[in-house]
């Protein structure tokens, strides 16, 4: 910022005595500056508003308004107030130079004029006056520069907003975009996986039912014939006690009593498994439904029952650990109005993982005692509230960390080795619970006790 000073100066000169105003023009001619001239007051006051000179030398005592009212009268004004007043007296009073310089006054001029002396104090103040200018020209100008720049500043602050709330929004789209794919893999994974187990299941049920009933069904012929034949053998040795010795020997030798004995017995045991066979296709089948198209009443505990027959073969006693013990506290329950393909699903993972944490927990030094046994507790009532269906799956395995918590719902997060967990199955199951049921699926867990899980869904689904 280069702003140039000021070169020349414009002096008004009032005074009501012409020579005065002669002399003093006179030794501020050659000065190049421009001399202006008022004989009153009121001339003054109108010059200084028109003109707007440099520096006012007023003589005080005037006709009309003196110099000291006149001086009044133009600090008064905003046109005027800024311009430095010399005063031009006679007067050596004190008390007269203190009221002149309250009303705003520079300087004192004393007659008679020295010429010197009004050029040195002139020029003094024409340079105050010129240097007050160029600083005001410089204030304005950085002013201006500090308004300009502020704006620029807001504009940048503004736009930096704009650009942060962008990011935000764009940030937020990426995310939900992200967690929809994520969902949307879930979603496709649960969906090829349960119509490849339904064809598989449906594909083993088929083949299997139908040579199974046939044999369940002759079985009973086979019982009724068996014991035809046993009737007939003891008549025989009630009319023959004394056999052919060729007969005797044969009886002997097949230890008949024992066959007699025996025989229904391994009817009967082949009836059972028969029947076990029976109820393992029912179960199948049931866990696999795939007519997930529509809700449809469905009994809860069917569909807990056949996911736990089917995961029998894991409860069992194993060399590593005892049986699994499996306690039902079924409460009443209606009907329930849901998909049981997916709802079976969500058993299934949930016992499942129990097994896995009771498995888990023998491993664990902490529950290497003999007295300990697992558990997985199933327990169903109704919200009287709400009027849903609550289904209680506990454990007391091993149970979970706080960070394991935390991340339990995230898609493909497992804590099981490779080849044994995807990190689907939880996560599959809130999607079932929450978004194909309008229900409910949270968690309780604590490290070394036990982890419990709490359904709740309708029984209707809105």
């Amino acid at each position: 910022m280069n702003i140039p000073a000021l070169e020349t100066g414009v002096i008004l000169i009032v005074d009501d005595n012409p020579n005065n105003l002669e002399v003093l023009s006179e030794a501020l001619i050659d000065t190049g500056w421009e001399i202006l001239v008022a004989v009153n007051g009121e001339g003054a006051i109108a010059q200084a508003e028109y003109a707007c000179p440099d520096i006012i030398l007023l003589d005080v005592m005037m006709p009309g308004i003196d110099g000291f009212t006149t001086c009044d009268r133009l600090k008064s004004n905003p046109l005027t107030c800024d311009i430095p007043i010399i005063f031009m007296t006679a007067l050596s009073d004190t008390v007269d130079k203190v009221k002149g310089f309250s009303l705003g006054a520079v300087d004192y001029i004393t007659k008679p004029f020295e010429q010197e002396e009004v050029l040195a104090r002139v020029k003094t103040h024409l340079k105050i006056r010129n240097l007050t200018k160029q600083q005001q020209a410089q204030n304005q100008q950085l002013k201006q520069e500090v308004a300009e720049r502020l704006a620029v500043e807001a504009k940048l602050q503004k736009l930096t907003q704009e650009l942060e709330q962008r990011v935000e929004e764009r940030t937020s789209q990426l995310s939900q975009a992200l967690h929809n794919l994520h969902q949307a893999q879930v979603s496709l994974v649960q969906r090829e996986k349960m119509s490849a187990l339904g064809e598989l299941v449906a594909g083993i049920a088929h083949e299997i039912n139908n040579p199974v009933n046939f044999i369940l069904g002759n079985l009973g012929h086979a019982s009724e014939y068996t014991q035809s034949f046993i009737d007939l053998l003891r008549l025989y040795q009630k009319y023959y006690p004394q056999p052919e010795e060729e007969i005797a020997n044969k009886i002997d030798e097949i230890d008949i009593d024992y066959l007699i004995c025996d025989f229904p017995e391994i009817i009967s045991s082949m009836h059972k498994g028969t029947k076990r066979m029976t109820q393992m296709i029912h179960a199948l089948r049931h866990f696999s439904r795939r007519d997930d198209t529509v809700a449809q009443p469905t009994d809860i505990h069917e569909g807990i029952d056949s996911t736990l027959l089917i995961l029998q073969y894991r409860l069992k006693a194993n060399p590593e650990r005892p049986e699994i013990q499996v306690i039902k506290e079924y409460g009443t329950l209606p009907l329930v109005e849901c998909f049981p393909g997916p709802l079976n699903q969500v058993f299934m993972n949930l016992f499942a993982n129990g097994i896995d944490a009771i498995e888990e927990s023998f491993v664990n030094s902490n529950f290497s005692v003999p007295e300990y046994q697992g558990k997985i507790t199933v327990r169903t009532d109704i919200n009287e509230q709400s009027s849903g269906v609550i289904i209680q799956i506990a454990d007391n395995g091993i149970g979970m960390t706080e960070e394991v918590k935390q991340r339990l719902s995230e898609p493909m997060f497992t804590t099981k080795p490779v080849g044994k967990g995807t990190g689907l199955g939880l996560s599959i199951s809130r999607q079932i619970i929450e978004e194909k049921h309008s229900g409910t699926i949270r968690f309780q867990s604590e490290l070394e006790k036990g982890t419990e899980f709490w359904i709740e869904i309708p029984v209707v689904i809105n």
